[in-house]
C-alpha cells in the first residue's frame, strides 16, 4: 500500500461518510505508527520535539498551511522546542482515512524542520 503521507488529502464533508472504527481504525494506525495515540477512537494526538522555539514554530507553521490549503483544522500546540497536533474529522465526529493522511504528512514535516 502506498505511503499514507502519499495519499490524497481529501477531508470527508458532510453526511454520507462514517468515521473508521475497529480493524480498519487499526490497520490505518499501524501504517501511521505508534508515536500517535488514538483517543477513545475518535482523535489522533502526537507531541512532537525540537531543537529550539523556531523550529518548534516553522513546524507549526508548515502544518497550519497545510490545514488552510485543505480546509482540514487540527488543534495545534506550541511551546518552546515542542508542540503537539490533536487531529480528527468534526463532520463525524471521529477519524477518517484524512486524518491519518494528514498526520503522515505532519510527520514529513517534522523530519525537513
Amino acid at each position: 500500500m502506498t505511503d499514507l503521507a502519499d495519499r490524497e488529502l481529501n477531508p470527508p464533508r458532510g453526511g454520507g461518510t462514517s468515521r473508521l472504527e475497529g480493524a480498519e481504525l487499526q490497520r490505518f494506525h499501524e501504517k501511521l505508527g505508534d508515536e500517535w495515540e488514538v483517543i477513545d477512537d475518535r482523535h489522533l494526538e502526537k507531541q512532537f520535539k525540537f531543537k529550539d522555539f523556531q523550529t518548534a514554530l516553522d513546524f507549526v507553521n508548515k502544518v497550519g498551511e497545510l490545514a488552510e490549503s485543505v480546509d482540514h483544522h487540527p488543534d495545534l500546540c506550541l511551546g518552546w522546542g515542542k508542540a503537539s497536533i490533536t487531529i480528527w474529522t468534526h463532520s463525524i465526529d471521529g477519524l477518517s482515512e484524512a486524518d491519518f493522511v494528514f498526520a503522515a504528512r505532519a510527520d514529513r514535516f517534522a523530519t525537513s524542520t
